[in-house]
């Protein structure tokens, strides 16, 4: 009859503890900003110099919501007339043309060097340049076409010209570091195939290069928005432009400095969604390089707690 051997149980005398590592800076440093945070907070609302019923009054004030509306218009025009602008720029620059390189290194030259707010007088003040805008025949009497400048550019089309020039001068950039990004074998798999440059631009290279172009786009949008407020200057009546009228007339401008920060605020907020996601979109595939929400930081941030806590449970148990 087979009798059973007792088997000893196995030593857990080398079995390593692992400790979580200790961050006291961490702690240290979150409690002396929340300090500086709450003292902030509260030197602002306890400010006797700050109108808090006028911030409210005038938040949604009729004027303030119709300067945020068009804005936004003038954002959205500009920074999409900019975009195919700068497709076309980059492009010039990367053809085998060396006269498309050279107009397009000069145009990137000259918007790129000269300041945004000149180039918005410049654009206001048109008619005083060219008090008529002409088309037809060059060096000949010959006119198809011909129109007053200061009816044909109006303030709000002036400022959208200037903002979108400017703006697709530095976004070719953006575009043109996405395309030297993707890998130069796809270029060269793209003509084997027969595919003429342009259509490898488009359908080859320029989708890969999105994972490059869309996080500085990004921040081009967000400047865009705040670059709108230049355009007080030729008076149109964008966000600014308004607040600033509102407090000529009742001498606060503090409190309107406030309503149109939220304002920017909340603008910038809202249009950095649409940001993250097509970031994650363009980037899906490439793991390392995909942006977290605030719900995924949230959920590891929780998840290395109560990993910390299972560890201090398991040492008081042994």
């Amino acid at each position: 009859m087979a009798t059973k051997v007792a088997t000893a149980a196995p030593s857990r005398e080398f079995d390593n503890v692992v400790h979580p590592l200790r961050r006291p800076g961490r702690w240290v440093s979150t409690v002396v900003i929340l300090f500086l945070l709450v003292a902030f907070v509260q030197a602002i609302a306890t400010n006797k110099n700050i109108d808090f019923p006028t911030i409210g009054e005038f938040m949604f004030h009729e004027r303030i919501l119709s300067g945020v509306q068009l804005t936004l218009v003038i954002t959205v025009i500009s920074m999409v007339a900019a975009a195919i602008l700068a497709v076309i720029i980059a492009s010039m620059r990367m053809s085998g043309n060396p006269v498309l390189v050279a107009v397009a290194a000069i145009y990137v030259w000259a918007f790129r060097g000269t300041p945004l707010l000149v180039q918005i007088v410049i654009w206001g003040y048109f008619g005083l340049i060219f008090d008529k805008i002409t088309l037809g025949i060059p060096f000949t009497d010959i006119v198809f076409w011909q129109a007053d400048t200061n009816t044909l550019l109006t303030a709000l089309v002036a400022g959208i010209i200037a903002l979108t020039l400017n703006e697709a001068a530095y976004s070719s950039e953006i575009v043109r570091s996405g395309m030297l990004s993707v890998d130069e074998g796809q270029r060269e798999a793209a003509a084997s195939l027969g595919m003429s440059p342009a259509y490898c631009f488009m359908r080859v290279l320029l989708p890969q290069a999105m994972r490059v172009i869309i996080p500085p786009m990004g921040n081009q949008l967000i400047s865009m928005i705040k670059n709108t407020s230049l355009l007080s200057l030729i008076a149109v009546l964008e966000l600014y432009t308004q607040a600033t009228q509102i407090s000529a007339q009742n001498l606060r401008q503090v409190e309107l400095l406030i309503v149109v920060s939220i304002w920017y605020l909340a603008i910038v907020s809202v249009l950095s969604v649409p940001q993250h996601y097509l970031e994650r979109y363009f980037g899906r595939g490439s793991t390392k390089n995909q942006p977290q929400t605030l719900m995924e930081k949230a959920r590891e941030y929780t998840g290395s707690i109560q990993v910390q806590r299972a560890h201090k449970r398991k040492r008081r148990g042994n």
